[in-house]
Order: structure tokens, then C-alpha cells, then sequence
């Protein structure tokens, strides 16, 4: 594991949302498409994607970053954890997937060859 990278939040109105992120950060969101807003907040990103929030506390997704996606999901699956989401290509080299812990807690993972740290 590499370190914290990206947070994604689900939220039921993206345009009301990207305003109010953007009041609260005080930035402009770097990419803004209806699939996904991107706000670069002190080289992390924060993204937000229109979805209707759940009661299964998957509203919030934080993504660590890895080297290898594939390794590092299984690796998660034989420690214990359970499948989210397999590894999926969001965007040029861009893979992520997220599995659940023991106790539900969804864990998201990245490989993002285009993050550099400020």
C-alpha cells in the first residue's frame, strides 16, 4: 500500500454538490463531467459521483494507492476481505477496485501512475 489518494462521495444531485464542494475548498473542480467531478485539494483528490446514498454506509469511498492492482486486490481477498468491486479501468492507466473488510467497511484501492504528491 502506497498511501491515502482519493476520496470519492455519492451524491444525489452533482451539480448542487460540485457548487457546494467547490464553496467549501474553494477550488474549481479540475475535471467536471456528469459521471464524475475531480477537485485536486493539495495534490489528494476528491471526487464526487452522482449516485442515490445508501444506508450501507457506502457513501463514502477512500482509495489507497498501489503498484499492482491485481496483486494487491487478491492479496485482500486471501487475508480475509470480501469482493466490492473488481479492478476496473476508469480512464487511460487509471484501475481501481475496493473490497469490504471483515466488518463491511468498504476499502478502495488505486493505481494511479499519474499522482505525484505536492
Amino acid at each position: 500500500m502506497l498511501g491515502l489518494r482519493t476520496t470519492i462521495y455519492k451524491v444525489a444531485d452533482l451539480p448542487k454538490a460540485t457548487e457546494w464542494y467547490s464553496a467549501i475548498f474553494r477550488k474549481e473542480p479540475y475535471f467536471n463531467e456528469p459521471f464524475y467531478v475531480g477537485f485536486n485539494i493539495a495534490g489528494y483528490e476528491l471526487g464526487l459521483q452522482p449516485d442515490t446514498p445508501s444506508a450501507t454506509g457506502d457513501n463514502v469511498m477512500t482509495y489507497w494507492g498501489v503498484e499492482d492492482i491485481d496483486a494487491e486486490f487478491k492479496r485482500c481477498l486471501t487475508l480475509g476481505a470480501t469482493m466490492h468491486e473488481e479492478p476496473t479501468n476508469v480512464g487511460g492507466e487509471i484501475w481501481v477496485a475496493s473490497v469490504k473488510d471483515p466488518w463491511g467497511n468498504p476499502i478502495g484501492l488505486i493505481f494511479n501512475p499519474e499522482f505525484k504528491l505536492p
